[in-house]
C-alpha cells in the first residue's frame, strides 16, 4: 500500500506519497514534483463526464502516477486528512478529493435538485464519490474531526462536513420551526446529516487560512 504522509513545513502542508510499485491517483494539477521511476497518465473521459465537469467544480480528469519513487503534491495554507475507505462508499464536498490509492473508485454523485437548490448550489451538483478499498486524502481549510453517528442526527449551518458515507441521509431544512422565526434567529436553512455512518468535520479554517481569504489571495 501507498504511504501518505502529511508534512508541515513553514506554515504551509502538504502530502508526501511514497511508492513502491504502485499506483497513485491525484486532482488535476496537484503535482509538486516526483523522482524515482514513476510514470503519469490521464486517461480521455467519455463525453458525459465532460459535460458534468463542465457544469460542476469538480475535475473530471485526476492522473495516475505509478512504479516506485516519491510523489509530492502541492503545498496549502489548509490541512489534508488521511482516512481509509473500506466496501462503504463515501460522498466528499466539491473540492475536497486531493488524492487516493489506485484500488478506490472515482465517480461523480449528484445531489437531488432541490436539496442543490435549497443548499445554495444551484440546481445541480455534482460531487466526488468514492468507494472500494484504500487511502483517501482529504483537502480541507482546518482540521478535521471524525464522527460517528449511530442513528442520530447532525445540524449544519454551512458546508461544514466535508465528507460523509454515502448511506447517510442529507436533507436541507428550515433553521427554525416557524416561517418567521428564521429572520429572527438570523438562520435560514440548514444541512441535516441522518442516520448511522461517519462523517468528516472541518468547523474553523487554520489562522493562515482565514489570513489569506481577507486579504483576497484565496
Amino acid at each position: 500500500m501507498a504511504q501518505f504522509d502529511i508534512i508541515s513545513d513553514e506554515g504551509t502542508r502538504f502530502v508526501k506519497v511514497t511508492m513502491q510499485d504502485e499506483t497513485v491517483r491525484a486532482e488535476s494539477g496537484a503535482l509538486c514534483y516526483h523522482f524515482g521511476k514513476i510514470v503519469m497518465d490521464a486517461k480521455i473521459p467519455g463525453p458525459v463526464n465532460i459535460a458534468r465537469s463542465l457544469i460542476s467544480q469538480e475535475a473530471v480528469v485526476r492522473p495516475y502516477y505509478k512504479g516506485t519513487g516519491t510523489l509530492y503534491l502541492e503545498s496549502s495554507f489548509g490541512g489534508f486528512y488521511v482516512m481509509e475507505v473500506a466496501n462503504r462508499a463515501w460522498i466528499l464536498e466539491s473540492g475536497a478529493y486531493w488524492a487516493s490509492e489506485g484500488s478506490v473508485e472515482l465517480r461523480l454523485h449528484r445531489e437531488p435538485m432541490i436539496t442543490s437548490y435549497w443548499a445554495g448550489e444551484g440546481l445541480i451538483d455534482y460531487q466526488t464519490k468514492v468507494s472500494g478499498t484504500g487511502k483517501v486524502v482529504i483537502a480541507s481549510q482546518g482540521p478535521i474531526e471524525e464522527v460517528n453517528l449511530n442513528n442520530e442526527k447532525v445540524v449544519v449551518e454551512g458546508k461544514y462536513i466535508v465528507a460523509r458515507e454515502a448511506g447517510l441521509s442529507y436533507k436541507v431544512r428550515r433553521a427554525t420551526k416557524s416561517f418567521f422565526g428564521r429572520f429572527l434567529a438570523k438562520e435560514s436553512f440548514t444541512r441535516v446529516y441522518e442516520g448511522t455512518g461517519r462523517i468528516l468535520i472541518c468547523s474553523y479554517p487554520y489562522w493562515r487560512v482565514r489570513m489569506a481569504a481577507k486579504l483576497g489571495v484565496m
